[in-house]
């Protein structure tokens, strides 16, 4: 009797001792599990992902505060919380011309720069600020590179995960003495970038680059007597205070913005959350940044130009045929680097040409 009692003793020792294993394993997975990954949220055990955005303008440009914090708004709601995204202005998580690179590394998941800021890394892409090509205004341009760029899905930005791109439109001429013909600019220190530099070498001016963020200062000391752009640069960036003479020059600007992000970051998301981004960025393109630059520049002609007195300056029919004349054959040079790269650059130029005239008919 006493054998058996001690028999169904041990028996349960074993059970009870077993349990205690299987329950310990259980527990070593769950913290193995959870230093292996991001902490769940409560949303269907979904994972939260946090998003760092850094790109070149004040935070009280119309770019951050029309755009980037409605659109990230919107996507925060949108996925319950899941996608959260931190803006970070005024190049305070990476200078201007290094965010492209910076969304590629990691240093930021999300970019909102200038293609032009890396001149010769987005060759393709440089049919779009082209001189020659006519755009009504930011509407025309943004959708023609839009759809453009969606079309050619040039290699150049397959390292990232572009969301949508979007443009100035037309710009002119800022300056601090009047320009009223060609002799005027002929080695005159004009701000700009990328393609926008070598069209002013072709009328004559010493192109300097710079990004918009560093042109005020040299504005003001007299580094630069000039800068080409868009209307709102006179007043989100306040370069009415330091030029005095637009010269309207549409047929010399248009430059291009990239929102790309980080593709490993991109990957993390799940397949919902990657939707409602891809929808939300959609709705915002279409009613926002498209015109975006059309109503800046509207706003800074009913304000800054008017407060400052500024002179504007229009060219005459002749003064604008020999000015196109000179830029011209920046078309015929894109097309040429673009077939040493073993790309169809007429056909692309040719297409872009036919997106302008579609688009400068649907808005006027």
């Amino acid at each position: 009797m006493v054998g058996k009692q001690m028999w169904r003793r041990a028996g349960a020792g074993r059970k009870v001792l077993a349990l205690l294993l299987v329950m310990m394993l259980m527990a070593v997975a769950g913290c193995s599990k959870q230093e292996g990954q991001p902490v769940s949220s409560q949303n269907g055990g979904a994972q939260n992902v946090e998003l760092r955005l850094a790109h070149f303008w004040p935070s009280t440009h119309p770019a951050e505060t029309q755009l980037v914090q409605p659109w990230a708004a919107e996507i925060e709601k949108a996925s319950n919380g899941q996608v959260k995204i931190t803006s970070y202005p005024q190049e305070s998580l990476a200078p201007a011309a290094a965010i492209y690179e910076g969304v590629k590394s990691g240093r930021a998941d999300i970019g909102i720069s200038c293609f032009s800021y890396t001149r010769g890394q987005f060759p393709v892409s440089e049919v779009f600020e082209l001189p020659g090509i006519t755009y009504n205004n930011s509407q025309v341009a943004s959708r023609v590179a839009w759809e453009g760029i969606q079309e050619f899905n040039p290699e150049e930005v397959q390292d990232t995960k572009l969301l949508m791109v979007l443009t100035t439109g037309p710009g002119d001429l800022y300056t601090k003495k009047p320009v009223r013909k060609l002799e005027d600019i002929k080695g005159m220190e004009i701000r700009a970038t990328g393609l926008s530099a070598k069209t002013l070498e072709c009328v004559g001016a010493t192109p300097i680059a710079m990004p918009q963020s560093d042109a005020y200062d040299a504005l003001s000391k007299g580094m630069v007597k000039g800068n080409l752009g868009p209307i709102e640069v006179l007043q989100g960036w306040k370069q009415a205070e330091v030029t005095q003479y637009i010269t309207k020059s549409p047929f010399l600007y248009n430059t291009l913005f990239f929102v790309t992000m980080n593709k490993d970051k991109w990957d993390s998301l799940s397949p919902e959350n990657q939707k409602i981004v891809e929808e939300v960025t959609a709705k915002f393109f279409d009613e926002v940044a498209a015109g975006l630059w059309d109503k800046q520049n509207q706003d800074a002609m009913n304000g800054a130009i008017k407060e400052n007195q500024m002179e504007i300056i229009t060219l005459s029919p002749a003064e604008t045929e020999r000015w196109i004349k000179l830029v011209e054959p920046i078309q015929a040079d894109y097309v040429t680097r673009m077939n040493k790269i073993g790309v169809d650059g007429q056909q692309i130029l040719d297409r872009v040409k036919e997106l302008a005239d579609k688009y400068n008919q649907q808005y006027k």
